[in-house]
């Protein structure tokens, strides 16, 4: 199977979001299960070349650009065992960052994006790339799929691009590349696609992201349960229709973690290394008393331990736990908060934090080794937000035998099973009322499976059971794959 991976990110040369972390983690996996992955990315302004091997500039290729052309340059290099195709541009790229400096975006990111998506599909006959697949990701790489379609799928038959399908993933749903309708004729999209259905209209403008949705072969975003809701009024961002239209061309597909990074069996920032070998835990509990330690908690190796990792803010859920920390630090709960926030929040906290001490830890930023400490010493995490756009952080404290309370139609269910629910399979807890009470029922049903010791031993040990290994994940992707190269997607004559 082979693969063109186009972002605008990517790890360690272009990193601004966890994109980039993505964009680098998945093709790697890719590739170790056997797929030809490479990631197709623009030379942005300090991307950072030091760490690339067998830099090379292979040619360069000319692309429309409104009445006209331009011309990108294609380099080949090595990143860490992974290949990677640079395209580079002396205006649009060169000189600025990926999406826009500190006065926002970009005004023209529709010009360097539909010349860099024509750029990645011009240039695959320079390589001498014949991608079974091409994967692109949110609204910057939205106009590829059209394109595709548009100019090659019957203009040019014998072009690599011609009999690449497209894999659309949708990573931030938020971020639409919302643009004016006039920008349509520049970027050389018939004026009859601007429309909502089969189109590219969104809100009155021209969406790229909606572009992707509606053209590519398959969509994919990050869960099962996300792929679904997506579909329900008010939970796809406008595109509902758009979503519940394609719902057997959309898979959800969990993101993998680093286990080399989060492995508590040699985690050089724990007190001692524990495994699911350890079946009294007796490791964690040292990483236990370590972080008690460190934290000048109260020493107390039956004392639940809930954590927090994250922005204090309304996207992470904060507002919940903030109305009822004080009723969980009377339960007899210590808490561990780790994140930033604005300086009035961190002010009112310090004033619990001398209230309840040796209850009550709050860590301003986030600082690394420390996560690690806290994910080896901590029994529960708290991720009450609404929505995640991700798995990692619930599938790295299940890794560290640390059950996660979750809101229930957050995002994350698919991944934690309900102890509540399914005492025998259970992996967490979730709370069904997005609410401070509902959050304070959750944090209570972890109290009372704590007493009992055996019984949350049990749920530990299934825990760290879990595989979110980016190898699972590349094995998903690639029985996705199969079926974008399985499917015959018909050209649509609206599109023509």
């Amino acid at each position: 199977m082979k693969v063109a991976f186009v972002t605008p990110e990517l790890d360690p040369l272009v990193p601004r979001t966890q994109l980039a972390e993505f964009s680098r983690a998945l093709p790697k996996a890719l590739c170790s299960v056997g797929a030809d992955a490479r990631v197709f990315t623009p030379r942005t302004q300090g991307l950072k070349v030091d760490g690339l091997t067998d830099l090379r500039h292979v040619g360069n290729v000319a692309v429309r650009d409104g009445e006209s052309k331009t011309t990108f340059s294609v380099e080949t290099a090595n990143s860490n065992g992974l290949q990677v195709v640079l395209l580079g541009h002396p205006t649009y790229f060169a000189n600025r960052n990926p999406y826009g400096n500190d006065e926002g975006p970009y005004t023209d990111n529709w010009r360097r994006y539909a010349g860099f998506s024509r750029a990645v599909l011009e240039s695959l006959p320079l390589l001498g790339f014949e991608p079974d697949i091409i994967h692109c990701i949110d609204w910057t790489t939205g106009l590829l799929p059209l394109l595709r379609e548009l100019e090659y799928a019957e203009a040019k038959p014998d072009h690599p691009a011609a009999a690449a399908g497209t894999f659309f993933q949708i990573h931030n749903l938020a971020m639409q590349g919302l643009f004016e309708r006039q920008i349509l004729t520049h970027v050389g999209i018939p004026l009859r696609l601007f429309q909502f259905h089969g189109g590219v209209e969104l809100h009155g403008k021209v969406s790229f992201l909606k572009a992707g949705c509606e053209f590519a072969t398959i969509l994919g975003t990050h869960s099962t349960a996300h792929a679904q809701r997506i579909q329900q009024q008010d939970r796809g961002y406008g595109l509902e229709s758009t979503f519940s239209k394609r719902a057997k061309e959309l898979v959800g597909i969990p993101s993998g973690i680093d286990y080399q990074a989060w492995d508590p069996s040699n985690d050089p920032h724990l007190a001692e290394g524990y495994s699911l070998k350890d079946k009294l835990l007796a490791g964690k509990k040292k990483c236990k008393q370590a972080l008690q330690t460190q934290l000048n908690l109260d020493k107390g190796p039956r004392t639940e331990i809930a954590a927090m990792i994250g922005r204090f803010d309304a996207d992470s859920g904060f507002e919940l736990l903030a109305e009822i920390l004080t009723a969980v630090l009377e339960r007899n709960i210590e808490v561990v908060l780790m994140g930033g926030g604005h300086p009035d929040i961190h002010a009112r906290l310090r004033t619990i934090e001398t209230t309840f001490v040796g209850r009550l830890r709050v860590i301003d930023g986030y600082n690394v080794p420390m996560a690690h400490l806290v994910m080896g010493g901590a029994d529960t995490l708290l991720l009450p937000s609404h929505y995640h756009p991700g798995n990692a952080l619930a599938a790295i404290a299940m890794r560290y035998g640390v059950l996660p309370v979750i809101y229930a139609s957050s995002g994350l269910e698919d991944y934690v099973v309900d102890l509540g629910a399914d005492p025998r399979a259970g992996t967490g807890f979730h709370f069904a009322s997005f609410t401070s009470a509902g959050l304070l029922d959750g944090i209570d049903k972890t109290r009372t499976l704590y007493k009992d010791a055996e019984l949350w031993r049990a749920a530990v040990l299934r825990c760290m059971k879990e595989d979110f290994s980016w190898q699972a994940t590349a094995e998903e992707y690639l029985k996705a794959y199969r079926r974008v190269t399985r499917r015959t997607k018909p050209t649509k004559s609206s599109a023509r």
